[in-house]
């Protein structure tokens, strides 16, 4: 006869009914992490088509060190090496080479690539086969509601779902964001607003004066301002195996209040707000286009009291949407997905999933928020902007942080042996 001190075999450990809202990178590592731990995941995305912008983005290390424990392929992304930056004067041409300044290796290599590319691979390791009962991913499934306490989601349609645990993937106009703290958090135009387009990178070699685009080695292209006035920058780099050039051009908005203020861009628009940088920066914008331009305002999440309420909990841009000087939020956001995969193995209970998300705001908050006003700070405060850039401290605190193990050891020192 069986005792209660004797462990039940794996096969009768029953898994949780979890609810993850968004279909977003932050909502795919969610799924993937709590998949292979032998869950039932349900994916509720708003949109009919789930499709990622034409853009670029970066994988630094802390992020990739989780996806290469989930089995990623890096081929599927096909990336482009981000080795640091080169800064250039956007009024005299002038450059400086910033390499990162924590070493890497070959299997540790930070990363640049389409955003789609990206997407698609998580959304294989999420909904394909793999380790764990596949998650389903339900689009058109707009949540316009959610009670954390009892865990349970209305959709648009009037549907309601029940679950153990609700994870808010939504990004920064989060609905689950809304629910937890019981009342609506606003994340308000930041006055920076960007250009964002892909440009195709094999016309580069018909302009010589983008020479600067292709000498020195692998990584971004910062064009920024100097002199005075509100300052501006490029930021580029290559993806999808170097057949692209991600381009994004940030400058301080004052129209963002504006009604009659809208996404579309055009050459002619860019070329006005970016006056005064040198020609040969000006000319990438002579390329031809694999993107139509389109304009972003920026937002960043205000610091909130909690991230967590009952059986649910934020994650990503839903907690901590920042800009995007550090290049961390994808980071944070898998980061926090990998902490969920950690702290709740097969084997939790319902009854357990208040105590772990308590302990997931622990291990998770500070950081998140560290990253989300870091950021903020290189933009708005002259003397801190490039800071990450320079600081080998800072980027020790970021790229070497192995949230994997940090959770593992913190639910190894209070839990295991108490259940789950």
């Amino acid at each position: 006869m069986r005792t209660s001190l004797m462990p039940l075999p794996e096969d009768s450990l029953a898994p949780l009914n979890i609810a993850v809202v968004g279909a977003g990178i932050g909502g795919l590592a969610t799924a993937i992490a709590l998949r292979r731990n032998g869950h039932h995941i349900r994916i509720f995305e708003a949109s009919q088509i789930k499709t990622e912008i034409g853009a670029g983005v970066g994988l630094q290390r802390n992020a990739l060190r989780i996806l290469k424990r989930c089995g990623y392929s890096r081929e599927n992304l096909k990336p482009v090496n981000f080795d640091g930056l080169i800064v250039f004067d956007a009024e005299t041409g002038d450059s400086k080479t910033l390499p990162w300044l924590v070493t890497q290796t070959d299997e540790n290599h930070d990363l640049s690539c389409h955003r789609s590319d990206l997407h698609d691979e998580l959304k294989r390791l999420a909904i394909g086969e793999g380790e764990g009962p596949p998650a389903e991913l339900l689009l058109d499934s707009k949540v316009v509601s959610c009670d954390p306490e009892a865990g349970t989601l209305t959709l648009a349609s009037g549907e309601i779902f029940h679950a153990d645990l609700v994870i808010g993937a939504d990004g920064v106009h989060s609905t689950i964001r809304t629910s937890i703290l019981g009342h609506e958090t606003k994340s308000p135009a930041s006055e920076w607003s960007c250009f964002r387009c892909l440009f195709k990178a094999p016309s580069l070699h018909e302009i010589p004066e983008l020479d600067w685009l292709m000498e020195g080695f692998s990584g971004a292209r910062s064009v920024a301002s100097r002199g005075g006035g509100p300052w501006r920058m490029f930021f580029i780099y290559k993806c999808r195996s170097g057949t692209l050039i991600n381009f994004v051009g940030f400058y301080t908005d004052s129209k963002q209040g504006d009604p009659d203020w809208t996404p579309a861009a055009s050459r002619e628009e860019i070329l006005e707000t970016f006056q005064g940088f040198h020609p040969k920066f000006l000319r990438i914008l002579d390329l031809p286009v694999e993107s139509t331009p389109m304009k972003w305002q920026l937002r960043v999440t205000p610091l909130l009291p909690t991230w967590i309420r009952g059986r649910a909990a934020l994650l990503g841009d839903a907690a901590h949407a920042t800009l995007p000087l550090m290049g961390q939020g994808l980071a944070m956001a898998v980061e926090e997905a990998a902490t969920l995969g950690c702290l709740l193995p097969l084997g939790t209970t319902k009854e357990d999933v208040p105590i772990r998300l308590e302990a997931y705001q622990a291990l998770r908050k500070e950081r998140g928020e560290y990253v989300n006003t870091e950021s903020v700070a290189q933009a708005k405060i002259p003397e801190k902007r490039g800071t990450y850039l320079r600081s080998r401290d800072m980027q020790m605190l970021v790229l070497e942080h192995d949230a994997t193990k940090t959770a593992q050891d913190y639910y190894d020192a209070h839990f295991r042996g108490a259940g789950a």
